[in-house]
């Protein structure tokens, strides 16, 4: 070896010195001379703090390989020992310990290692200072093995010296087991002094953002600290901890969330046994309640709306989700009663807990409730004031978080205490301790409350209703001095909600559920009978609501213009983010501040849900609602990823019931939906129509069901459809319209989506149970779409063990089948899905079967030109569905139970009733099979029944007893009973009765004929046909008192064809004739007033029919009778009537001079010669039709020719003013006649016998002096004027008078009319009535007319005086 480098062996350190020699072979003699070697060194170099420095070198160059080579003769074990030799060599010579001398040298190394820093606000150390403190430590163990090192005595020096310690520097000493926390707590007295400001310095210091290292041992050493105290006696020390955060909470800065996430269970949990934590973290509850508990009851009750979890700082509310982690609902709600029971409270941080554990709990609601329930049975049982503001304040705070997370205030309160079974019904006193209670609220409460008490107030014995009423009074001026009117609220509106809907909508909905309540109850609402109407000009109006909404944007949103929309999306996206890393309690947080942000960008609800008309909406609402579906979409993949829908939190649930509290903005979602479906339809892919059907499971499942207090009609009346609004699952249905082929693949993609979503989220549920998860309507539209689009899925294969055609569970199969994601798979599934027995499966219930009058109301949604299907595709199908699907079907699983007569009748309905979402023309609408391809299936299924009545002919499936149409006219009679008389019931009835007799002009007129035989004699049968016609085919004939042209000779041609099939074919029709003429006059007067256009018709079918047998002899009458009117019309000269029925007579005399004027002096003549007394009811019938035509002209405000009419009739009056027979004609309306009808007052509607008398005085106040004088002489003429007058006065009040253009006001009208009635009692004689007739007058007079009564009075004294 040479001198240089001898020399610079010297050089070397003890560790390279080490290090060479470990690969040598060790001998025997190797250690011996190692120690001399080492003694001599340490001779030589006294500084221990280098021997402990290169004790970290010799650490930090170890060779793993060298660890393997040379286990027995470690050198790092070596140098402990050389350094234990040295410090003890130098402790004897110092004559000190050798523990005093190791941590003399190890503080002098701490000192060393910490003066290197050179921030010095930092309070963690770097990660160089990191690692040579863990190996200080490591020699520090090495030491403290060989006895030579003292902790507690480095504890004592090392406090000595610091009065603030390093809490890192603690960590690292209880995590090398060497000095630990919990003797550092325990043995230290004024560790309350300097670890309270330690633990927050360390918490609000934030590392540098490249140091991921050091901020994980920041969290690590706040953890560990914490877990210790928790579990130590010294848990008080986090006490201060806790009030500095609830200090500084309202700023929520990194420092207060770095300690909330400390106190994680999972983080400080493992070191502390479960019933230590649940003890610590009990304590900061109540810490957090009974904090600074300065706000009263009123200032609760004032400020609560402003305490929810959005608006309420996040530091408090994630303080309050990591505290009750560890517990249950029913723990926390307990602990919470005991609290308020005991201590001073905190009313803000109480309600905003209340919140949080609603909004992240799902358990909670019901648990609240319950709460809610004992506390109020225990107020009132005690009549404890303090449990009872307690409940109400907790139910409010409930309310304030939305629909979707606790019910409403208004059904709280309704449900507490709107009932007889309400907690304060029990006694008087409990009744009036609410009502002073609430009196008490009055000064401090929002107006929202004092709304919901007043329109859904505290049930009320009657005996006590003035109490209530005392705060009634008091509320409504406490509103006023708000300046809040009640009335600007709907009667049954839920006033603590959000939002309110639209003034007119919601007084639509209020006149509503008080006309259905009264119909039901029999009485009317109190708030009805309360209420009061305000006419507030429309643009006042308007500028208020504009102002009401500027202000709300103007306290709520941000100054920068757009960032609402902006915060928005920042929170929609950090909730996709979080989802996407597990964190469910955070999402649910997140939801509640984007509710929010979302009540400051749409504050109003104006909009009515699903209005009827698809409005533009404003870009705003755009782009709120793109946001919101775009997100949901993007969180349901984000979601999927990891886990299928079954094993996901109820975040979809959550994030729709954002939507419940806003109805307007829940009303533009569903119009961009249906903007989306019907007109983007193709730009949706795969993942947009997976989201999207996932929503509308949510949104469809988050929806309310029908209100039970307040039930309606079980049918409404039928009437016109009036556009307005719709519930949400409607609007949904018409959003996804199946009517063209576009938008039938892509509500099948929808549907099947939808329902396999909602299949796999239950996937374990019994078929009960699915109901939760799968929307009816989604299913059922599955139901109809997949049979009509693959034909294979009309094939139902054979049962195979009893479970059906896919049987088994469900499994990672239906999980792949919701995610499909090609056009061309996508088929497949859904035939997977069809024929799966969890599917088939749902099928059993009830609400989930698709019967047959759904399938014929979606079918009739088809548009024809645009159907996915061919004529003759749609054809098949249409006759799969009827024979082979829903006529064998029972009845009770929505099939006809295998009776034809069950599947004609639906047929029928179907035709005749189309959907009221469906614009019909009726002019328009064309019945024939042949006809084009346009409009809708309504042909085709018209053709499904007419195949179905010819194959009822031909098999004689009804019997001789009861044929095919009696059943149909039955039918028809079923649809159009009605028991009230309104407008709109009739207007019903006569747009049933057309599209009836377009219907009926379609099928074979001879099925509504039968054929009985009796003793070998067949007869044609036909009165349930005559008494449809005079049922309801009279009753929805206009004025002009004739059937449709093509109705008549339709039903004569039938009558032709089921005569034909007897012996005397011509004998057979006369003796039906001869029976219409007195059951059924309106066809015999239709048949006349059409007789020209119909009788060629008519001719030639008898003359195909019965060769040369003659016609028939009563239809041979009829043109006899018309060619004899129509000759008087032309010329003066009589000719002798010809026989035949009276109604024939006067109805041909009747169509021959209606026509024109130009005949009025030939009418005179023809009524000159029709004076005799046998021709006076050929007279009295012809004169009642002249008067039909005039009532039909004051109808017709179009009709200026009046005159016309009224110069007839009083032609006739004049013939007719000496006979008492036309008096019977024109009844009053009294139900207690006990005459025969005459048969042409069966030629009317009811309506127009009603009318009747408002035309006979309107005719007869138009009459000469002379003619009155006249017909004052004749028997029973002013006994039955004033009748008509009552009756006319009887119309005027019910509001059902004429009124034409060309005719005064009816009040006009009916004056003079009464002045006419007054006249003639004036001028009438004694004897024109007896004394029991004018008594009985003046008694009907006396209610409707006391002037007419008292003349009627004054006449009847003059009579007994004249008398005496």
């Amino acid at each position: 070896m040479s001198l240089q480098a001898s020399c610079g062996s010297q050089k070397r350190p003890l560790c390279s010195l080490l290090a060479g020699r470990s690969l040598k072979k060790p001998r025997l003699n190797d250690g011996e001379r190692l120690q001399e070697a080492a003694v001599l060194l340490l001779d030589q170099n006294q500084n221990l703090c280098r021997l402990f420095q290169e004790l970290q070198n010799m650490e930090q160059n170890r060779n793993p390989k060298q660890n393997q080579a040379v286990s027995d003769v470690d050198p790092l074990n070596v140098a402990g020992l050389l350094v234990v030799s040295e410090l003890r060599r130098q402790a004897d010579r110092r004559g000190v310990a050798v523990g005093a001398v190791s941590v003399k040298t190890m503080l002098d190394r701490l000192d060393e290692i910490a003066g290197r820093q050179e921030d010095k606000l930092r309070q963690m150390f770097t990660s160089s200072q990191r690692v040579q403190l863990q190996v200080l430590l490591e020699a520090s163990k090495l030491l403290l093995c060989q006895g030579a090192f003292c902790p507690r005595l480095l504890w004592a020096e090392y406090r000595r010296d610091q009065k603030h310690p390093h809490l890192e520097l603690l960590y690292f000493l209880h995590l090398y087991n060497i000095l630990t926390l919990d003797f550092i707590i325990e043995s230290d007295d004024a560790v309350a002094s300097w670890l309270p400001g330690q633990l927050k310095a360390l918490c609000c210091w934030t590392p540098p953002q490249e140091e991921e290292e050091t901020r994980q041992v920041q969290q690590e050493v706040l953890s560990t600290v914490v877990g210790v105290l928790v579990a130590s006696v010294r848990s008080s020390v986090l006490d201060e901890l806790l009030l500095w955060f609830l200090d500084i909470k309202e700023e929520c800065d990194e420092g207060a969330e770095r300690w909330i996430q400390t106190l994680d269970a999972s983080l400080c949990g493992g070191s502390v046994s479960p019933e230590a934590l649940q003890r610590f973290f009990a304590h900061c509850l109540t810490q957090i309640f009974t904090w600074n508990p300065k706000l009263t009851v009123s200032d609760a009750v004032t400020l609560q709306n402003d305490w929810t979890v959005a608006k309420a700082g996040r530091c408090l509310t994630s303080l309050c989700c990591k505290l009750a982690a560890i517990f249950s609902v029913e723990q926390l709600l307990h602990h919470l009663q005991q609290v308020l029971e005991t201590h001073e409270v905190n009313w803000k941080h109480v309600l905003v807990f209340v919140s949080t554990l609603l909004v992240y709990d799902q358990s909670a609601q019901s648990n609240l409730s319950e709460a809610l329930c004992r506390l109020l049975s225990s107020a009132f049982g005690g009549y404890d004031l303090e449990k009872l503001i307690t409940a109400f304040l907790l139910a409010r705070q409930g309310a304030l978080e939305g629909t979707g997370v606790f019910p409403s205030y208004t059904d709280w309160f309704k449900m507490s205490f709107g009932g007889r079974s309400g907690f304060h019904a029990g006694s008087k006193k409990s009744l009036v301790f609410l009502l002073k209670f609430l009196s008490d609220l009055v000064p401090f409460e929002p107006p929202q409350y004092l709304k919901v008490h007043i329109l859904h107030p505290p049930f009320v014995p009657p005996k006590h209703r003035s109490l209530l009423m005392e705060y009634v009074t008091l509320a409504k001026t406490r509103l006023a001095d708000l300046q809040e009117s009640v009335e600007d609220m709907g009667l049954y509106e839920d006033a603590s909600a959000a939002g309110a809907s639209s003034l007119q909508s919601q007084a639509a909905q209020d006149v509503e559920k008080a006309v259905c309540l009264f119909e039901s109850s029999g009485r009317i609402p109190a708030a009805v009978m309360e209420a009061r109407a305000e006419k507030i000009p429309a643009a006042q109006y308007s500028q208020y609501v504009e102002s009401c909404q500027k202000r709300r944007q103007q306290s709520g949103s941000p100054r920068r213009p757009g960032a609402p929309l902006a915060v928005l999306q920042e929170q929609l996206q950090e909730f996709t983010q979080l989802l996407a890393a597990g964190r469910d309690p955070e999402s649910l947080g997140l939801l509640s501040r984007i509710s929010l942000t979302l009540s400051v960008i749409c504050p109003g609800s104006d909009d009515p849900v699903g209005s009827a008309a698809t409005p533009s909406l404003p870009d705003l609402h755009l782009k709120v609602v793109d946001l919101i579906l775009r997100s949901f979409c993007q969180s349901l993949l984000v979601a999927s990823r990891g886990n299928p829908p079954n094993r996901q939190s109820e975040w979809g649930s959550r994030f729709v019931c954002l939507l419940l509290d806003n109805r307007q903005l829940l009303s533009s979602v569903i119009h961009r939906l249906k903007d989306l479906f019907h007109r983007q339809a193709a730009s949706l892919k795969p993942a947009h129509i997976l989201g999207l059907a996932a929503f509308i499971v949510h949104l469809q499942a988050a929806q309310p069901g029908p209100a039970q207090p307040e039930p309606g009609p079980a049918q409404p009346e039928p009437g016109p459809a009036q556009p307005g609004p719709v519930p949400v699952e409607e609007a949904l249905d018409l959003a996804m319209l199946s009517s063209s082929r576009n938008s039938m693949l892509l509500s099948v993609r929808l549907a099947v989506a939808a329902v396999s979503y909602g299949l796999c989220r239950g996937h374990s549920a019994s078929p009960q149970r699915l109901q939760d998860f799968i929307p009816r309507s989604l299913y059922k539209k599955v139901l109809y779409l997949v049979p009509r689009l693959f034909p294979e899925a009309r094939i139902r294969p054979e049962r195979q063990d009893g479970d059906g055609p896919t049987s088994g569970h469900l499994g990672d199969d239906l999980a792949l089948l919701w995610s499909f994601n090609d056009g061309t798979s996508w088929s497949k599934l859904v035939l997977h899905l069809w024929r799966h027995a969890a599917f088939q499966q749902l099928q059993q219930l009830q609400q989930y079967q698709l019967c047959f009058s759904e399938w014929l109301h979606e079918e009739l949604r088809v548009q024809r030109n645009s159907d996915v299907l061919s004529d003759a595709e749609r054809h098949q199908y249409q006759q799969w569905a009827c024979w082979e699907l829903y006529l064998p079907r029972p009845e009770e699983q929505g099939g006809c139970g295998g009776d034809p007569r069950a599947l004609c009748s639906r047929l029928l309905t179907a035709i005749m009733e189309p959907p009221p979402s469906r614009e019909m023309n009726l002019e328009n609408l064309d019945f024939s099979p042949g006809s084009s391809g346009t409009g809708t299936c309504l042909p085709d299924l018209l053709s499904r029944l007419q195949e179905l009545v010819y194959e009822a002919q031909v098999g004689e499936l009804w019997g001789r007893r009861v044929g095919l149409g009696d059943f149909l006219l039955r039918v028809v009679a079923e649809k159009c009973a009605a028991s009230s008389s309104s407008v709109s019931t009739r207007l019903s009835l006569q747009r049933t009765m057309e599209t009836w007799n377009r219907v009926l002009l379609a099928l074979p007129p001879v099925m509504f004929f039968k054929i009985k035989t009796e003793a070998g004699q067949s007869t044609v049968d036909c009165s349930e046909l005559l008494q449809h016609i005079t049922q309801l085919q009279r009753k929805a004939c206009p004025p002009a008192s004739a059937l449709p042209c093509a109705v008549t000779v339709h039903l004569l041609k039938g009558l032709l064809f089921a005569a034909g099939q007897c012996g005397h074919p011509a004998a057979e029709v006369d003796r039906v004739w001869s029976l219409m003429s007195a059951s059924c006059p309106l066809l015999l007067v239709s048949a006349v007033r059409w007789w020209q256009q119909i009788s060629p018709v008519l001719v030639s079918l008898w003359t195909r029919l019965q060769d040369a047998e003659p016609f028939p002899e009563q239809l041979q009458l009829l043109s006899t009778c018309r060619l004899w009117a129509c000759s008087l019309r032309v010329g003066p000269v009589l000719v002798q009537i010809p026989p035949g029925p009276v109604l024939v007579q006067a109805a041909s005399l009747h169509g021959a001079f209606r026509g024109g004027a130009e005949c009025q002096q030939n009418f005179r003549e023809v009524l000159d010669g029709l004076r005799e007394a046998e021709n006076q009811q050929v007279l009295v019938s012809l004169l009642f039709l002249f008067v039909t035509d005039f009532l039909s002209e004051l109808l017709d405000p179009q009709e200026k020719s009046s005159g016309r009419s009224k110069w007839f009739c009083s032609e006739l009056l004049g013939v007719l003013v000496h006979s008492a027979e036309w008096l019977l004609l024109f009844g009053s309306n009294e139900p207690d006649l006990e005459l025969e009808p005459d048969p042409v007052t069966l030629t009317v509607s009811d309506v127009c016998s009603r009318l009747m008398p408002w035309a006979v005085c309107s005719l007869l106040q138009q009459q000469s002096a002379a003619f009155h004088q006249r017909a004052l002489r004749c028997p029973g003429f002013l006994h039955s004027t004033t009748l008509w007058y009552l009756a006319a006065l009887r119309l005027f009040l019910d509001g059902e008078a004429p009124a034409s253009a060309c005719q005064a006001e009816p009040t006009r009208v009916l004056d003079c009319i009464k002045q006419f009635v007054l006249s003639l009692i004036q001028q009438a004689p004694a004897a024109a009535m007896s004394c029991s007739q004018w008594r009985q007058l003046e008694t009907r007079c006396a209610d409707l007319d006391p002037e007419l009564a008292a003349s009627l009075s004054v006449h009847l004294d003059h009579t007994r005086a004249g008398f005496l």
